[in-house]
């Protein structure tokens, strides 16, 4: 009887704490405190230990990826390899290709990607195939088929001055080089594709023509390019957070639920799919796969149904950088009793802070979600130290 006196008085001691902790959350410099929103749920047991503005819709930012990577993952599995067919039409007459390249779009966001996970050179590919059937002549042209791709590259809701970065590049059925030319965004990956292929073929003695040649139509399969596991491709964009890569994401969930590839087809099928899961809808906007627009809205009870929902997969919980250790949360949490213990994605904007995730057990298997949204931030530093204080309190641990 003691003990359970004890016990009772101690859980009353601790949700005491946690409750000034809140207070003092709140009321930190440096956020807006109806602008934020914290969420923070005990998986076994269903419980709410902080729940701040729970329903309210805010500006997720580049937590939006976590929506993005798994509704994807949840379509195609782990396993899934991208797959970018290479064709010739007309047939091979004493080495002269007699029609087009034609390489048909796949959307894989990695080609040729200077980022882990890496990815073979499909222009070494195409050449090493030419050569080995003795071509030393393409009569026609490279045509890149993009058909299964519609719709803008550039998402309309984004800012202009956002486009001209890397960061901002858009996103096409083909991709290469990760669309950018160092920290500048480039229009037409496809041009800079035939740039670089038609100079190999050069080297390699193989001429090539500048305009199609109306041949019979039929493809002959060259070859076709294999990417990495879409799991590591995932992995690789929620560490970086890669706009680029999660653009290209969102057009594979449109084009694998909803036969098109179109980020406005990805992003209606990616909301059909969470309510039909029975997430919490209301509020809920997304327009785009990486958080870059400013339209998106998201409630911390629709993001942590998602997380909910995913918590079992074993797969994506490894997509989250580990606080103090990788990625973009590298420096949160470091040198504290939870470093290496919450994983969880960022997502940042001028005024806005937020973060979706997980603790782990010593397992790295999820016991709590943590969702995070903070807009109209004033001090960025100083809601970032808050967050930090009200996270050690949630989870009872002294720093």
């Amino acid at each position: 009887m003691w003990l359970l006196m004890f016990a009772s008085s101690v859980m009353l001691m601790l949700a005491s704490e946690l409750k000034d902790a809140v207070c003092a959350f709140k009321q930190s410099a440096g956020l807006d405190s109806t602008q934020t929103s914290v969420l923070v749920i005990d998986l076994k047991s269903g419980e709410r230990m902080v729940d701040i503005n729970s329903s309210l819709p805010l500006i997720p930012a580049s937590i939006t990826k976590c929506v993005t990577t798994a509704t994807l993952l949840e379509k195609v599995g782990s396993k899934f390899r991208y797959e970018t067919p290479v064709w010739y039409t007309g047939g091979i007459h004493d080495g002269v290709i007699k029609g087009d390249l034609v390489i048909q779009a796949s959307g894989d966001p990695s080609l040729n990607s200077t980022h882990e996970p890496g990815s073979s050179d499909i222009v070494a590919e195409i050449t090493d195939a030419l050569n080995a059937l003795k071509v030393s002549e393409i009569e026609g042209t490279i045509i890149i088929d993009e058909n299964d791709f519609p719709g803008p590259a550039i998402n309309p809701t984004w800012h202009k001055g956002d486009l001209l970065h890397a960061y901002g590049t858009g996103t096409h059925g083909f991709n290469f080089e990760d669309n950018a030319s160092g920290k500048r965004s480039v229009a037409s990956p496809a041009a800079v594709f035939k740039s670089r292929l038609r100079g190999a073929l050069a080297n390699a003695g193989i001429s090539i023509g500048s305009a199609s040649v109306d041949a019979d139509g039929r493809r002959h399969r060259l070859g076709e390019h294999r990417s990495e596991q879409i799991d590591e491709i995932m992995r690789s964009c929620m560490m970086r957070s890669d706009n680029q890569y999660a653009e290209a994401l969102l057009r594979g969930v449109g084009l694998h639920y909803g036969k098109s590839g179109s980020t406005a087809k990805g992003a209606e099928e990616e909301l059909k799919y969470w309510k039909r899961h029975h997430a919490d809808m209301e509020g809920v906007r997304i327009v785009d796969g990486s958080g870059l627009s400013r339209t998106n809205r998201i409630t911390a009870n629709f993001m942590s149904d998602v997380l909910r929902h995913m918590a079992g997969n074993p797969y994506y919980a490894s997509f989250f950088p580990l606080a103090g250790q990788e990625g973009t949360l590298k420096k949160f949490l470091v040198g504290t009793p939870l470093e290496g213990e919450i994983a969880m994605k960022t997502g940042s904007m001028s005024g806005i802070q937020c973060y979706a995730g997980y603790k782990l057990d010593s397992e790295y298997a999820p016991t709590h979600i943590v969702v995070v949204m903070m807009n109209k931030l004033s001090n960025r530093a100083s809601a970032r130290a808050a967050l930090q204080k009200l996270l050690l309190a949630a989870f009872d641990e002294q720093y």
